[in-house]
């Protein structure tokens, strides 16, 4: 190797440092739900896990929640048992959410979880909602009512198909 080629081979680029404003990693919300997904998994992997398990899980999440998420949450999950008795109920990120065949089918978020400015009622790609070539997957929900609970269940009858 020439001593010109040595010379350019030994010169390393200059470094480059993010912007102070850009964040760079997961958040620790992000950390924090990843963390509850793991110990999730684990309790999962026991063979000794009951659906009463999944619905102590469920319950103590919505406990969890800020009153006016809490409210949202309770009503979400007795219109899940009553409509779509065939999900089972267990955490999923930190969240209450609803599977079938180990494939969680739909979930609440609540505001705070991320620090939303509303709670989502939300489905994954096992709910079967497919309309032509788009359609949503996940619904704000700021308050619940009569109309809210009636196009909920339609929604959780439609998901299992």
């Amino acid at each position: 190797m020439s001593p010109v080629a040595k010379k350019a081979a030994k010169k390393t680029p200059a470094k480059t440092t993010a912007s102070p404003d850009k964040k760079t990693g997961f958040s620790d919300d992000e950390k924090a739900a990843m963390k509850a997904y793991a110990q999730e998994l684990k309790a999962q992997a026991r063979a000794d896990r009951t659906r009463e398990d999944g619905e102590r899980e469920v319950l103590a999440a919505i406990a969890a929640m800020p009153e006016s998420d809490r409210v949202i949450a309770a009503r979400v999950h007795a219109l899940v048992k009553a409509h779509a008795p065939v999900l089972v109920p267990r955490t999923w990120y930190g969240m209450p959410a609803y599977s079938k065949d180990d494939k969680v089918v739909c979930f609440f978020k609540d505001a705070q979880k991320f620090k939303d400015r509303y709670a989502t009622f939300g489905f994954n790609d096992k709910a079967m909602l497919d309309d032509g070539a788009m359609w949503p997957t996940a619904f704000a929900l700021t308050t619940m009512n009569a109309d809210v609970e009636k196009r909920i269940a339609v929604l959780l009858k439609k998901a299992l198909g």
